[in-house]
């Protein structure tokens, strides 16, 4: 027998509760990013490519392609996290995903066109602390069967 999930963060296992927490911030990056004043040099924000002078916070580079892809990132966060497999399965593969994305922002060179996204250095480690981190989450908080049982409501 199957167990019916359900979204309330009340009857969330630890792991679901980790997805949709990751995904709430992914999807708060990506509004953030079109924000002036928290997304500096917006009026330089482009498309996609390197050109893109725009940076969340004075620090990440960042273009309009690259707060949709948080945006969905996030969005897919909040919905795969209604089910412990899935939310695993965001946490181990957005996290691989991000791992990846580290090593690409590390070879490719940062005033070519292979910098579509567009990636610096700050965006390069952060993408190795999420990936790592989104990797922990989903093996550890996926352990042992307990974990990955809904919380109930005791009251």
């Amino acid at each position: 027998m199957t167990q019916r999930s359900s979204s309330s963060p009340l009857t969330r296992s630890p792991l679901q509760l980790a997805a949709l927490v990751v995904g709430a911030v992914f999807l708060l990056v990506g509004i953030l990013g079109f924000i002036p004043g928290i997304t500096t040099d917006y009026d330089a924000l482009t498309f996609a490519g390197h050109h893109s002078e725009a940076k969340l916070l004075g620090i990440f580079e960042v273009s309009i392609l690259h707060n949709i892809v948080h945006l969905l990132f996030g969005v897919a966060g909040l919905v795969l996290s209604r089910r412990a497999d899935t939310a695993k399965a965001f946490l181990v593969g957005g996290g691989v995903v991000y791992l990846v994305l580290w090593i690409y922002g590390l070879l490719i060179d940062k005033d070519s066109a292979a910098n579509f996204v567009p990636l610096n250095t700050a965006d390069n480690w952060l993408h190795f602390v999420l990936g790592v981190g989104m990797i922990a989450l989903g093996l550890l908080l996926s352990r042992t069967p307990a974990a990955t049982a809904p919380r109930t409501n005791t009251h």
